[in-house]
């Protein structure tokens, strides 16, 4: 998960390039060992009515380099686990064990590791004059390549001026689907309990 994108734009300064934001991002990035924030995820299925998504809402944990647990308050029963290649989900009792491994190479080797260059050949980026969101940087990323295409259509980003931390992404996936997450409470280098990211058997 990309924890930061930018560094902040002090009143009077000149409003950096994405080239200037990513550079700053990565240095922001580099002094994150944790993160935890309130986050709301809204769901819209394509083949549904857009105006009834599905809404849910709870709290995310983060230790890098790796590690992530989305915990669900509603519905309470939902739990999302990542630790390195593995994702284990939760759901009414139900558990699933993924390997993700290729996707989780593939996000550190074009957000973690890579320079903006890097990421502008595998995505078409609009660093947007205004954003949608007082408040923050709004960053719309094209894939170019077809693997990537055939999964995901587009990629928008949304960056705290205050901060640089990620405020809002909205993934629209290749079928139409969307699926919006808002983080709001963010704290980063918060002391994280490490139950938190047990998986139970």
């Amino acid at each position: 998960m990309m924890l930061a994108l930018t560094a902040p734009v002090c009143a009077g300064q000149t409003a950096p390039s994405f080239d200037q934001l990513y550079a700053q991002g990565q240095a922001a990035n580099k002094g994150l060992r944790t993160l935890t924030a309130h986050f709301v995820e809204t769901t819209s299925n394509a083949l549904l009515r857009a105006d009834r998504p599905i809404v849910a809402r709870g709290l995310l944990f983060v230790e890098r380099p790796s590690r992530v647990t989305l915990q669900y308050t509603d519905p309470p029963d939902q739990r999302i686990v990542i630790d390195g290649k593995w994702m284990t989900t939760s759901a009414r009792g139900v558990s699933r064990k993924l390997d993700i491994g290729a996707s989780q190479d593939r996000v550190q080797k074009y957000f973690v590791q890579s320079d903006a260059g890097e990421l502008r050949r595998v995505f078409e980026i609009e660093l947007r004059d205004r954003s949608a969101r007082p408040g923050t940087r709004e960053v719309v990323m094209l894939p170019k390549r077809k693997p990537i295409k055939e999964a995901l259509s587009k990629l928008e980003l949304w960056v705290g001026d205050d901060n640089g931390l990620l405020k809002a992404m909205r993934m629209t996936f290749a079928n139409g689907d969307t699926k919006l997450m808002e983080f709001d409470n963010i704290v980063p280098n918060a002391p994280i309990d490490p139950t938190v990211f047990t998986v139970s058997p």
